[in-house]
């Protein structure tokens, strides 16, 4: 059986945080207007402490989406026993617009790594109408898979990841060592 290329596939983001789907959206994350998410790129947790512009394509501006970011490997990528940290949470996002349109659930909280590489992964949903989503009682131990199903969102649309690891770590690939 042939290897997989896909970067989703290859970082293990299909599996440990999502079934395999099909991307059918553009989704476009972008820190600090320079540093654009591109699967299996490196940033530093200075490079993300602000919150990221987010632009969510799509045909119609009466589809709405909802955006989830997630760490799978808090607190250690060894011992990943808060898999998933949620980060962030909007939903009811229109096509063709940013985050900026949707509703905020579970604001921004910068990811700050403590040990290993993590991957922070951005994940899309469309939505089959605009919808009152409830924020989780906590971060820790979120469930995209289930989370969801809870909500009738089907497999995910487009999802993106990054590598992230303490400040003061050094690695010349930018590629998650398992």
């Amino acid at each position: 059986m042939p290897r997989s290329t896909d970067p989703l596939v290859i970082g293990h983001v299909i599996g440990d945080v999502l079934e395999p789907f099909t991307s059918c959206v553009s989704l476009r994350v972008i820190y600090d207007n320079c540093s654009e998410v591109i699967n299996c790129c490196e940033l530093r947790p200075s490079q993300i402490v602000n919150q990221p512009r987010v632009e969510v394509g799509g045909d119609e501006f009466r589809t709405f989406y909802t955006l989830v970011m997630v760490d799978p490997d808090a607190p250690s990528p060894g011992n990943p026993i808060q898999r998933e940290y949620l980060h962030w949470l909007v939903t009811n996002i229109p096509a063709t617009t940013g985050v900026g349109y949707g509703q905020e659930i579970v604001s921004y909280e910068s990811p700050r790594p403590t040990a290993g590489i993590h991957r922070i992964v951005f994940v899309l949903f469309r939505q089959l109408r605009r919808q009152t989503v409830q924020a989780p009682g906590w971060r820790q131990n979120f469930n995209t898979r289930d989370f969801a199903e809870i909500y009738n969102l089907g497999l995910p649309v487009a999802a993106v990841y990054f590598n992230c690891k303490r400040g003061n770590e050094t690695s010349g690939s930018g590629m998650r060592r398992l």
